[in-house]
């Protein structure tokens, strides 16, 4: 069987400085572990060649495919706030490009395929449980209808990688709008190659902003598309608890993805200065400081554009400073009007923001689980009579009771019939995420007994995040002293 993928590799098509050329590094028994046949179909793939032997090969990086042009792509990136000139991909490798069904340009990217250039020592390699981490968490985003790259396959490698221990290999094969980073434009940057910045950016406008190449001034245009898409994907990862755990620039994707779950978490009980990553020991990337450090990294992007805003250095910066005051208010629009069409308001009065706030004091106040307390409010709000599903989650009662006065009198002036409000609640309050100690289930039971099946029902279940599933009603349930989970790891 000779599978043919249409590859349309533009990225390739850029100077070499921008790439390292080379094959993926074969591995010894690759074994598909899971396709995911539905975005299979959408790129225009064949997922019945692709679960086949020669397509298992393809997914472990044993035989490139006619048409790929496989690449390590170069990039720097501020890590934990500290700059390092050369990163790049250390352990991917960028097959190629493919323009899916849907008309929408997708890189297909090989991720733990082995060294490359930018390995700096490491192996290249990718543990088994990451992974899944990875395949699993990426596809609930999209589920949550999250932008967010998402997991093709999942396939594992018949070899040992040694991290703290030896564990199995594995290799994710990962789909992205691009994988254009902050970080490849403060490569370039760093080395005072302003031609690359700005075939760099060029080459972004006609692959993820092509309505700004009009514009009087397109790569301002494209910083401000940028920083837009950026403050709205961070407010929306607040209103479903999610902690990236390393907001890094070199994990800041250009076209407004959410890019690599590493040491990534949901929140369970509200606490805005929760931090699972192991390596965030400061809590530079807790929970309640992801828009302040989104800021940043659109900061560095500005600086890495300076000389494409303006010849006149100082005129420069007060463009890039006037589009990057509009973050903020980029960001509360968004953030701010979610929060209200959680508790299940439809017009905006005056107070809606303090009560919506207000509610989320009350949270931390009483411990009370951040997805289940927006949940039962969908119940909650048709009536005070049906406010015991989520007083039961407050550690006092009576907290909750306070603000549910005010909550009540506010959705009387509502004119959405109680079942319409309940209906487009449960739309936007998810019943199900990837409870950490239910990943980790799911994890360890495949990477210790290589047994799938937690991995596989879990994945079920998170592919529909807002419906009321009957039988699986303890995946939404938050842990319980035993099960709760502290840490979350890179994996690298």
């Amino acid at each position: 069987m000779s599978i043919q993928i249409p590859f349309d590799n533009s990225y390739a098509r850029l100077p070499e400085r921008f790439y390292a050329r080379l094959p993926p590094t074969p591995v010894a028994a690759p074994r598909l572990v899971r396709l995911n046949t539905p975005l299979a179909e959408l790129l225009g793939l064949d997922s019945v060649a692709l679960a086949s032997p020669e397509g298992v090969e393809i997914l472990a990086g044993n035989r490139v495919p006619a048409g790929a042009a496989p690449m390590a792509m170069a990039y720097s990136g501020h890590q934990f706030g500290y700059f390092s000139p050369q990163l790049g991909d250390g352990r991917a490798l960028l097959l190629g490009e493919v323009v899916g069904r849907d008309g929408r340009r997708r890189d297909i990217q090989l991720k733990g395929s082995g060294p490359t250039p930018f390995s700096r020592s490491g192996d290249g390699r990718a543990a088994l449980g990451p992974v899944l981490r990875e395949y699993l968490v990426s596809e609930a985003m999209a589920a949550l209808g999250l932008p967010t790259t998402r997991a093709l396959a999942a396939v594992t490698t018949g070899e040992t990688v040694q991290r703290e221990t030896a564990m199995p290999g594995a290799v994710l094969t990962r789909i992205a709008a691009s994988h254009i980073r902050v970080g490849t434009f403060q490569y370039f940057a760093a080395r005072s190659d302003v031609e690359a910045v700005r075939l760099l950016a060029d080459h972004t406008i006609a692959r993820h902003y092509p309505e700004v190449a009009r514009a009087a001034q397109p790569y301002l245009a494209l910083l401000e598309g940028v920083v837009a898409r950026q403050a709205e994907l961070v407010a929306r990862w607040l209103l479903i608890g999610f902690i990236h755990g390393v907001m890094n620039t070199d994990n800041c994707a250009i076209s407004g993805e959410t890019i690599d779950y590493g040491p990534c978490a949901f929140m369970d009980a509200y606490d805005p200065a929760t931090v699972f990553s192991s390596i965030d020991h400061a809590g530079r990337y807790a929970y309640g400081n992801q828009p302040r450090i989104a800021h940043w990294n659109v900061s560095r992007l500005a600086e890495a554009m300076l000389p494409l805003l303006d010849e006149d250095e100082d005129r420069a910066v007060e463009a890039a400073k006037e589009v990057l005051a509009g973050f903020g208010p980029r960001f509360e629009a968004a953030y701010s009007g979610g929060l209200r069409q959680k508790i299940g308001l439809s017009t905006a009065a005056e107070g809606d923001g303090a009560l919506a706030q207000d509610l989320l004091s009350a949270m931390a106040e009483g411990n009370a689980d951040f997805t289940l307390t927006f949940r039962h409010l969908c119940e909650a709000a048709s009536g005070p009579g049906n406010n015991g599903a989520v007083r039961a989650l407050f550690s006092d009662a009576s907290i909750y009771d306070k603000w549910a006065v005010r909550w009540h009198a506010r959705l009387g002036t509502e004119r959405s019939a109680p079942a319409e409000r309940a209906a487009a609640m449960r739309a936007v309050n998810p019943a199900f995420i990837p409870r950490n100690h239910r990943v980790e289930a799911a994890l360890a039971a495949a990477v210790e007994c290589q047994d799938f099946s937690l991995f596989e029902e879990l994945l079920g279940v998170l592919s529909h995040p807002y419906d009321d599933q009957p039988g699986f009603e303890r995946y939404a349930e938050p842990p319980g002293a035993d099960q709760r989970v502290y840490q979350t790891f890179c994996g690298t």
